[in-house]
């Protein structure tokens, strides 16, 4: 075994501590402004971002990396608030479509211009452009490593 160099640590640490008070953050400003927590913020986004505003359930799972079960769970919740429902799928009576309302879309508008500024504060004005696109480099290059095709043994994709 290739233990980690003390850099290494150091650098682990630290990208540790900065996505994990970068989670709380974003959580506590969510739930300030929306009552809902970062995971279901990205529910509502990345639905508002698809065409008719719906996708299937499997899929919204793959696309925010949320498990059937957690998903299954964030979706009823914000079926409560109105901000989403589901469907069964025209082409396969098994699935179904999680579609975003005029309700949930209507608070992803009230709730983005906050978020956006707590995405911008907490990460964005504390780097140069160059510090930027290397975040987005290794970043890409991290999620790269660790994605598994599709229809893979991944618990998410189960």
């Amino acid at each position: 075994m290739k233990w980690l160099t003390e850099e290494e640590q150091a650098t682990w640490r630290a990208f540790l501590d900065a996505t994990t008070l970068l989670e709380d953050h974003l959580d506590r400003q969510l739930q300030r402004d929306a009552g809902i927590p970062h995971m279901y913020y990205a529910l509502l986004s990345t639905l508002s971002e698809t065409p008719d505003r719906q996708l299937r359930m499997t899929e919204l799972a793959e696309r925010t990396k949320i498990t059937r079960s957690r998903l299954s769970h964030a979706v009823a919740r914000l079926e409560g608030n109105g901000w989403l429902r589901r469907e069964s799928c025209a082409s396969d009576r098994r699935g179904q479509v999680c579609v975003l309302t005029d309700a949930g879309y209507e608070e992803l508008v009230r709730t983005a211009p906050g978020h956006v500024t707590a995405v911008r504060t907490a990460i964005f004005d504390r780097l140069t452009p160059e510090q930027t696109a290397a975040l987005g480099q290794i970043s890409r290059i991290i999620a790269d490593g660790l994605h598994e095709p599709h229809g893979s043994d991944v618990p998410w994709l189960r």
